[in-house]
C-alpha cells in the first residue's frame, strides 16, 4: 500500500510540472501585457526582468501554501486516503481546465480554478463520507468545509475585480490629466519624481508587505529581531530613503545616458509584478502536490497505518516549504514563460482589448455592451450641458491622443508607456497587498481589470470600438465565472467517481487528461500554422512595391483555389446526398468568409500605407477586397439552402438535373483553373478570353434555367426543388461575375502600383 501512495505522490508532482507549464502559459499575460503592449524594450529584456522577478518571487510564496492545506476544508475531518483523492482530483481537473482556456487564448484565473477545484473535490468526498456514515449532508457538511475561509477567499477575489478596475481608472485619469498624451515635456521636470514614487510604492508593498509569511521573514538579524520585524519598525525610514534614492538614481540616468524614465518604471514594474505573481500564484500550481507530499511523509512516519483511518490533522499546523522546491518551480515557470506559444495567444487577447489604436476587433458586439455604451453616451451628453465649457474643453485637451507618425504600422505600440507604468504599479501593489493578507487574489483578474480601467480612462474605448471592447471584457469575465462552475463540477465528479469506483479510476482520469492535453496541443498547432499562412500575405508598411504585388497575388490565388474547391465539394456532395462532404464544404466556406472579412476590415490601415504611393492603387485594392467579400457571400448563399435541403431529408434532384449539374461543374472547374493560371502568370492580356469562357458558362446556366422551367411545366419537379435549383444557378452566376471583376481590379492594381514606382 505504501508503494501505491508513493506512486500517487510522484504522479502529483508530475501533474504539478504540467500544471506549472499550462498555468504560466495562462498567467504570463498578467505581467507581460503592459511591457509588450507598450513595446518598452526588446522582448529579451522584458523576459529577463520577468524571469528574475519570477525566480525571486517564488521564494516569497511559502506562506501562501497554507491555503492549499487548510484554506478550503478542515483537514482533521479527513483520512489520508480521502485527502489523496481530493488532491488527485484537483490536479487532474486543473491541468485539463487551464490547458483548454490557454488553447483558445482566454485569460482565466488559476486562483479561482484551484479554490473551486479544492471546494468541489472536498464537498464530493465529504458527501460520500457523510452518506456512508448515514448522517444528513445538510447538517454535517459544514463540519468538513472551511466555509468561512472559503467565503472570504471567494469574496476577496470578486471584490478585487471591482477594486482593480476602479483604482486603475482613477489613477490613470489623474496621471493623464497631469502628463497628457504628449508627456515628454512634463516628464523632463516631473519624470524622476513620478518614477521615484512608482518604484517606491512597488518597493514598499513588495518588500515590506510581501515579506510577511515568506521564507525570509523569520531570518534573525544581529540585534535578535527578525527581518520582518525590523522592516515593520523602520518602514517609514525605508520608504523615505527609497524615494530619495530612486529619484536621484533615475535623474542621474536621465542626465548621463538620456534614458527614458518610463522605460525604467515599466521594466521595474514588470519585475515587481512577476515577483508578486510568483509569490501569490505559485501555490496554485505546487501547493496541492506539496500538501500531498507532506501528508504522505506524516503517514509513513506514523508507521504507514491503515490509510483509511489515519487522520490528517497535521495539515492544520505550520509546515515549512523547502526553498529548493520553490526555486525549482520558479525555474520551470521561467522556461515556460520564454518558450510557450500558448502564452503569446493569451497575451494577444489582453493587449487587443486595451490598445489605443484602431484595428480588427477580436470580439463582436453584444446587447449589454450596446446598452452600456448608449447609456454612457447619453449621460455624458447631459453632463456636458451642466459643466462650464472652459472646464470641459480644458479636460478634453488633456486627453487628445498624440500623433502616431513615428509608429511603424503593425509594429506600433498598442498603448503608451505612461499607461503601461500605471498598469504595472497599480496591479503589483494590489496583488502584493493580497499576498501580505494571505488572500490568494487572482493576479489575472487584478491585472486584466486594471488594464481595462486604464483603457477606459485613456478613452481607448471610443464610439468606434467601445461595444467590441466591452463585449470582449464581458466574454473574459464570463469565462472566469465559467471557470469556477466548471472547476467545481469536474473536480467534484472526478473525486466522487474515484471514491465510489475505486482508486484505479485515478489512472483512468490521468489518461483522459493526457489525451485532452494532446488534442488541444494539436488544435493549437493547426491554428498556429493557419496564422503563419495568413501572415505570409499580410502587407506591411516597409514592404517594397513588388512585395506588395506578390502578397496581393497570393491573397487572390488562395481565394480562387478556395472558391473552386468549395463549389466542387458542395455541389458534388449535395448531388450524392453526402452530409459529411457538405459539412466540410460549410467549414471551408466559413473559413473563406472569415478571411475575406478580415482582409476587408484591414482595408483602412492598408489603404493608409498605399496612399503614400498611389491613390489609384489604393482604390483598386479596396475594390479587390469588396469583390472577394462578395464571392464569399455568393458561396454562402448557395451552400446554405443545399445543406437545409439535405438536413430536412427533402427529395434529391432528378437524374436530368444531376446530369446538367455535373456537366456544369466540369466547365466551372476548367474555368477556375484557367483563372488561376491567369493570376499566377499575370497574363492579363488574356482577360478577354477569360470573359468569353465566363459568358459560355453563364449561357449554360441560363439554358439550365429554361430546362427547369420546362420541368416545372411538365410537373416533373416540386416547388422546393425549383427554388433550390434557381438559387444555386443565381449564386453561381453572381460568383462568376465577381471573379472577373476581381481579376480586373487585380490587373489595374498592379498596373497603377508599378506606375507609382
Amino acid at each position: 500500500m505504501e508503494h501505491f501512495y508513493l506512486i500517487l505522490v510522484v504522479v502529483l508532482f508530475a501533474l504539478a510540472i504540467s500544471d506549472l507549464i499550462v498555468g504560466v502559459s495562462n498567467d504570463a499575460v498578467n505581467f507581460l501585457n503592459s511591457a509588450i503592449g507598450s513595446k518598452a524594450a526588446p522582448k529579451w529584456v522584458i523576459f529577463l526582468m520577468a524571469s528574475l522577478g519570477v525566480l525571486i518571487g517564488a521564494t516569497f510564496s511559502s506562506g501562501m501554501m497554507e491555503v492549499a492545506r487548510k484554506g478550503i476544508f478542515h483537514p482533521e475531518m479527513f483520512y489520508f486516503s480521502e485527502i489523496m483523492i481530493i488532491f488527485m482530483a484537483v490536479m487532474i481537473t486543473d491541468v485539463i481546465l487551464l490547458d483548454m482556456f490557454n488553447t483558445f487564448g482566454m485569460p482565466t484565473s488559476t486562483t479561482v480554478s484551484i479554490v473551486f477545484e479544492l471546494l468541489g473535490a472536498a464537498v464530493a468526498v465529504s458527501v460520500v463520507k457523510i452518506k456512508t456514515a448515514g448522517d444528513s449532508v445538510v447538517l454535517e457538511l459544514a463540519k468538513y468545509i472551511n466555509s468561512e475561509k472559503a467565503l472570504a477567499i471567494i469574496t476577496g477575489i470578486l471584490v478585487s475585480v471591482i477594486i482593480a478596475f476602479t483604482v486603475g481608472a482613477i489613477v490613470q485619469y489623474i496621471t493623464r490629466l497631469v502628463f497628457t498624451f504628449n508627456y515628454q515635456r512634463p516628464m523632463k521636470y516631473l519624470g524622476s519624481i513620478f518614477g521615484g514614487l512608482a518604484i517606491t510604492a512597488i518597493t514598499y508593498f513588495i518588500l515590506i508587505k510581501g515579506m510577511k509569511g515568506s521564507t525570509y521573514s523569520g531570518v534573525e538579524l544581529e540585534s535578535g529581531i527578525t527581518i520582518q520585524e525590523w522592516l515593520k519598525i523602520n518602514s517609514g525610514l525605508v520608504m523615505l530613503y527609497s524615494f530619495l534614492f530612486w529619484v536621484a538614481f533615475i535623474q542621474l540616468l536621465k542626465w548621463i545616458f538620456n534614458i527614458n524614465i518610463l522605460k525604467i518604471v515599466v521594466l521595474a514594474g514588470t519585475f515587481a509584478l512577476a515577483m508578486a505573481f510568483a509569490g501569490n500564484d505559485l501555490v496554485n500550481f505546487i501547493g496541492v502536490p506539496l500538501a500531498g507530499f507532506n501528508s504522505f511523509k506524516a503517514w509513513v512516519s506514523a508507521g504507514a497505518a491503515s490509510p483509511d483511518s489515519f487522520s490528517m490533522g497535521m495539515l492544520a499546523g505550520k509546515v515549512a516549504t523547502p526553498t529548493y522546491m520553490l526555486l525549482i518551480a520558479g525555474l520551470v515557470m521561467i522556461v515556460t514563460l520564454i518558450f510557450s506559444k500558448k502564452a503569446k495567444s493569451v497575451i494577444a487577447t489582453s493587449v487587443d482589448l486595451s490598445r489605443q489604436n484602431e484595428g480588427a476587433e477580436r470580439f463582436g458586439s453584444s446587447f449589454i455592451a450596446r446598452f452600456i455604451v448608449r447609456r454612457s453616451t447619453n449621460f455624458n451628453k447631459k453632463l456636458s450641458k451642466y459643466m462650464p465649457a472652459a472646464v470641459t474643453n480644458g479636460i478634453q485637451s488633456r486627453f487628445v491622443p498624440a500623433e502616431i507618425s513615428e509608429s511603424k504600422g503593425d509594429n506600433a505600440p498598442a498603448f503608451d508607456m505612461l499607461r503601461a507604468s500605471v498598469n504595472l504599479v497599480v496591479a503589483s501593489i494590489l496583488i502584493a497587498m493580497g499576498t501580505s493578507l494571505k488572500l490568494p487574489l487572482s493576479t489575472t483578474y487584478v491585472t486584466f481589470m486594471v488594464a481595462m480601467g486604464t483603457s477606459l480612462s485613456d478613452r481607448a474605448w471610443d464610439r468606434e470600438s467601445a461595444v467590441y471592447r466591452i463585449s470582449g471584457v464581458f466574454a473574459v469575465i464570463g469565462g472566469w465565472f465559467l471557470t469556477a462552475l466548471i472547476a467545481f463540477t469536474i473536480s467534484g465528479i472526478v473525486a466522487l467517481t474515484i471514491s465510489l469506483s475505486g482508486k484505479f479510476m485515478i489512472f483512468v482520469f490521468i489518461l483522459i487528461a493526457l489525451v485532452m492535453v494532446i488534442r488541444t496541443h494539436v488544435l493549437l498547432k493547426k491554428r498556429t500554422l493557419l496564422s503563419i499562412s495568413e501572415e505570409e500575405d499580410s502587407i506591411e508598411e516597409e514592404d517594397a512595391i513588388e512585395e506588395i504585388i506578390s502578397k496581393t497575388s497570393k491573397q487572390l490565388v488562395k481565394a480562387i483555389v478556395a472558391t473552386n474547391q468549395i463549389v466542387m465539394l458542395s455541389i458534388d456532395s449535395f448531388l450524392k446526398e453526402d452530409r459529411t462532404g457538405l459539412r466540410s464544404a460549410e467549414e471551408a466556406s466559413k473559413s473563406f468568409s472569415k478571411k475575406a472579412k478580415k482582409n476587408k476590415d484591414k482595408v483602412y490601415s492598408i489603404v493608409h500605407k498605399l496612399m503614400e504611393r498611389s491613390v489609384e492603387s489604393s482604390h483598386f485594392y479596396v475594390q479587390m477586397m469588396e469583390h472577394k467579400r462578395e464571392m464569399a457571400h455568393a458561396i454562402h448563399f448557395m451552400l446554405n439552402p443545399m445543406i437545409a435541403h439535405i438536413e430536412n431529408n427533402h427529395k434529391p434532384f432528378i437524374e436530368e438535373q444531376i446530369t446538367e449539374m455535373t456537366n456544369m461543374l466540369t466547365q466551372i472547374d476548367n474555368y477556375y483553373n484557367y483563372v488561376l493560371h491567369t493570376v499566377k502568370e499575370e497574363k492579363f492580356e488574356e482577360l478577354d478570353i477569360l470573359i468569353d469562357e465566363r459568358d459560355k458558362i453563364i449561357e449554360t446556366l441560363r439554358k439550365m434555367e429554361k430546362n427547369q422551367i420546362k420541368r416545372i411545366k411538365n410537373k416533373m419537379v416540386s416547388t422546393r426543388n425549383s427554388q433550390l435549383f434557381f438559387k444555386v444557378i443565381s449564386e453561381l452566376e453572381s460568383l462568376l461575375l465577381q471573379t472577373v471583376n476581381l481579376i480586373k481590379s487585380q490587373r489595374d492594381f498592379i498596373s497603377q502600383t508599378r506606375q507609382a514606382k
